[in-house]
């Protein structure tokens, strides 16, 4: 049953100490405060990253053409070569674990006009299927299909920032023809995919073409900038990364050993590290957390013990007049939980507090770009765990005024 007069006890006694309480309470407040502050810190970090490698596909790879480091069947190092549009067909043929194979070219330093306005851009020939690769986020229209492949139509798809200096009004510009050099492409799409891993300029300011346009049209021939591949499920492409070496060069009479010469960047490395990496983060926050959390229950155990030793007469005479074990036990114990629960609540309220104050400023055009929150669960389990801390807290103290006896008691007085 609730006893009100017990816990207007407890009240009078924490207030008769406000320095001290304070004090106390302080350190517990801060533990909770930088636990639960890291914790939502560390979410909303790893949500903004995961945000950039959004939609890209994590069982892909890159391979392009360096020059060679390696000198090989007579050929010296540091020869130049380019890939190929055969190579895409003779990775399909060779390595039935790769699931999409699609060529990439780039352009770099060109303008894009729209009427009076300008905006500075790189281009990029893609084909249809380049978007199980990394998936662009289209705010209007869509992205390159395969009839704009086969009849090289002179279409794109614009990035944000160039979507923002052609059209500072805003509004859907599918339909609309900007031109680049002395071109004019229709806009099919608008991609709003942020910068996160940029292969081949800004995605915000790239203006995606056909790639038999641009072949066409910027008269690349044969060549190919880039391969860009993914697995198929249950594939590990870093197991494929030496098959794709051996099969391109194979083809340009390149040592398959040539590491440099045939850039393989495995993006299932890069997430491994991210992952790794967050896991360390996490490790340290609850380390910190936890650690700041325990001194401050250590403070509230030697506080409460200082507050028993002075309150020996009192807790003696209490004794004498009929109080058991038990009830002193249950008090004492009761004041470090109140103390602690009432200092947590307050460090976990402010640390919401700043946390929502990140969020607001990590707002795009009404959108949350990353949530600097802790789950429901997450709070519940730093309740416990300062409520936890406060039984633990209390317990010796309480077992030493349980040892005392009224006869002692009487004795100090």
């Amino acid at each position: 049953m609730f006893d009100l007069d017990r816990y207007r006890e407890i009240l009078d006694t924490l207030t008769r100490n406000k320095s001290r309480s304070f004090l106390t309470g302080f350190g517990v407040f801060w533990g909770v405060f930088m636990l639960v502050a890291l914790i939502g810190g560390g979410q909303g970090l790893k949500e903004m990253l995961n945000n950039n490698f959004e939609g890209f596909a994590t069982n892909s790879a890159m391979v392009w053409a360096q020059p060679t480091k390696k000198a090989y069947k007579g050929f010296r190092k540091g020869r130049s070569w380019e890939l190929e549009y055969k190579d895409v067909e003779r990775l399909r043929q060779n390595i039935p674990e790769l699931d999409i194979v699609t060529p990439v070219l780039f352009s770099y330093g060109g303008f894009a006009y729209f009427g009076d306005r300008k905006a500075e851009i790189s281009v990029k020939g893609q084909s249809h299927d380049y978007r199980f690769v990394e998936e662009p986020q289209l705010r209007y229209g869509r992205f390159i299909n395969e009839m704009d492949m086969q009849q090289r139509r002179k279409v794109c798809v614009i990035g944000k920032k160039t979507y923002k200096d052609l059209f500072p009004k805003g509004g859907d510009p599918c339909g609309q023809s900007i031109r680049i050099d002395s071109i004019f492409y229709q806009i099919v799409g608008v991609s709003y995919r942020a910068d996160g891993m940029n292969i081949g300029g800004e995605s915000e300011s790239t203006i995606i073409l056909p790639i038999t346009l641009m072949q066409q049209v910027y008269n690349r021939g044969n060549e190919v900038d880039m391969i860009a591949v993914t697995g198929r499920k249950g594939a590990v492409m870093s197991r494929l990364s030496q098959p794709i070496r051996e099969v391109v060069g194979a083809a340009h009479t390149i040592d398959p050993t040539d590491e440099q010469g045939i850039m393989v960047f495995n993006t299932e490395v890069l997430f491994q590290l991210l992952d790794n990496l967050f896991r360390g983060v996490n490790f340290l926050i609850w380390l910190v957390g936890l650690g700041t959390l325990l001194a401050g229950a250590i403070g509230v155990s030697n506080i409460m013990m200082v507050t028993v030793r002075e309150r020996t007469t009192e807790i003696g005479i209490r004794r004498a007049i009929g109080a058991t074990p038990r009830m002193i036990l249950s008090q004492i114990i009761s004041e470090s939980v109140i103390l602690t629960l009432v200092a947590g609540m307050s460090g976990i309220l402010f640390a919401v507090l700043i946390l929502q104050m990140l969020q607001l400023g990590n707002t795009e055009e009404g959108i949350v770009k990353a949530h600097f929150q802790v789950g429901f669960w997450t709070a519940i389990i730093a309740a416990s765990t300062i409520a936890a801390m406060g039984v633990l807290a209390g317990l010796a103290p309480a077992l030493r005024a349980m040892s005392i006896k009224p006869v002692d008691a009487m004795r100090d007085e």
